[in-house]
C-alpha cells in the first residue's frame, strides 16, 4: 500500500506497458463485438507530470519524452505506425501544451475504447482510487472499484462479454509477488481461458526473474508471450534494470508488432551507461520428466503389446 506510481508515471516501463496495451485493443476492435478491460491495480488513472512526485524522480524524461518530447527524434514510418494510437492516447491529455501529464492505463484504455466497450478499473489504495474516480468516474464505460487486485481477478471472471483484456500490474511490494502472480493467472485462466492477459513485472535481480518464468512453464496450460526492455545491465539487484511482459492469448499480430516496436524503444529509452537489450520470446510449458527406466531396462522402449 506504499507504492506510487504518480513517481514513476510515464517511465520506461509505463511505454512498454501501455504500447503493448493499446496494440492488443487496437487488434480487439477488429471485430465489431463489444470487448472488455480489466485492469486490476489501476492506480490514479491520471498523472501530473509537473508535480513533486514526477519531479522527485525525473523517471518520464527517459521515458514519454523520448518518444514525443521536444528533443525526441522522429520515430521510424513502421514504428511510429504501431505506436500511433497509444501516442494520441497521450498528446490527448495535453493538447499544444507539450507533455504536461502522463494517462495511466484506464485513461489510455478509454481514449481507445469504443462506446459499446466497457472498463473495469480497480485500485484499493483510498487515495488513488478517489483521484481514479475524479479522472474517469464520468465515462459511462467506466466502472471504479477498490477490492484487492486477487479478489477481483477472481470475481471478475469469466466477462459477460466473453472477450476482452486483463492488465496485472503489481507494484511488487511484497516478497512473494512472482508467486502470487503465477497462481493468480492459473486460476484466471481456467475462469476464462480465451481472454488475453498482460502481467508486468520488474527485472532487478535476473535469477528471481528466471526462477519465475520456470514456474510459469510449469504451469502447463498453453504458451506464453515473454516481452523483455533492459535500458541498463543487471549489475545491481536493487534498481529497476528493466521490466517484462507475460501475455497470455496474445493476439496474432503482436509478435509481429513488437519486432518492429522493441528494438527502436530499446535504443530510445537507453540509461546513462548504456546496457540496453530486449527480448521476444515464448515460455513453453514444461514437458513432462520421463518415467525412469527399471532396472536392466535403461534406454529401451518397452511395448504395451
Amino acid at each position: 500500500m506504499n507504492y506510487r506510481h504518480a513517481y514513476h508515471a510515464g517511465n520506461f516501463a509505463d511505454v512498454l506497458k501501455h504500447a503493448t496495451l493499446a496494440l492488443v485493443i487496437e487488434h480487439l476492435k477488429r471485430k465489431e463485438a463489444a470487448f472488455r478491460v480489466i485492469d486490476t491495480h489501476a492506480g490514479a488513472g491520471r498523472y501530473a507530470l509537473g508535480s513533486a512526485e514526477a519531479g522527485k524522480t525525473g523517471e518520464w524524461l527517459g521515458g514519454i519524452a523520448r518518444l514525443i518530447g521536444p528533443d525526441a527524434a522522429p520515430l521510424p514510418p513502421d514504428v511510429a505506425h504501431r505506436l500511433e494510437p497509444y501516442l494520441d492516447a497521450v498528446r490527448r491529455e495535453n493538447g499544444s501544451g507539450g507533455l504536461v501529464h502522463y494517462p495511466g492505463s484506464p485513461a489510455i484504455a478509454l481514449a481507445l475504447m469504443r462506446p459499446q466497450d466497457v472498463l473495469i478499473a480497480n485500485e484499493l489504495h483510498p487515495e488513488d482510487r478517489a483521484a481514479l474516480k475524479a479522472a474517469i468516474g464520468s465515462d459511462h464505460r467506466a466502472k471504479v472499484m477498490g477490492l484487492d487486485a486477487w479478489v477481483a481477478l477472481k470475481s471478475l471472471l469469466p466477462p459477460k462479454e466473453r472477450r476482452g483484456v486483463v492488465l496485472i500490474d503489481p507494484p511488487f511490494e511484497a516478497t512473494d509477488e512472482f508467486e502470487r502472480i503465477t497462481h493468480g493467472l492459473a486460476q484466471a485462466l481456467q475462469r476464462f481461458a480465451t481472454g488475453i492477459y498482460l502481467v508486468w513485472y520488474p527485472i532487478k535481480d535476473s535469477k528471481r526473474v528466471a526462477r519465475f518464468h520456470a514456474r510459469l512453464a510449469e504451469m502447463g496450460s498453453l504458451p506464453l508471450m515473454c516481452v523483455e526492455l533492459m535500458i541498463q545491465r543487471p549489475v545491481n539487484t536493487e534498481r529497476l534494470n528493466g521490466c517484462g511482459l507475460i501475455i497470455a492469448n496474445p493476439p496474432f499480430t503482436l509478435e509481429g508488432d513488437m519486432t518492429v516496436v522493441l528494438p527502436d524503444l530499446g535504443r530510445r529509452l537507453t540509461a546513462v551507461g548504456g546496457g540496453a537489450d530486449y527480448r521476444l520470446d515464448w515460455i513453453k510449458p514444461a514437458q513432462p520428466k520421463a518415467p525412469r527406466a527399471a532396472p536392466g531396462m535403461k534406454g529401451r522402449m518397452r511395448s504395451s503389446r
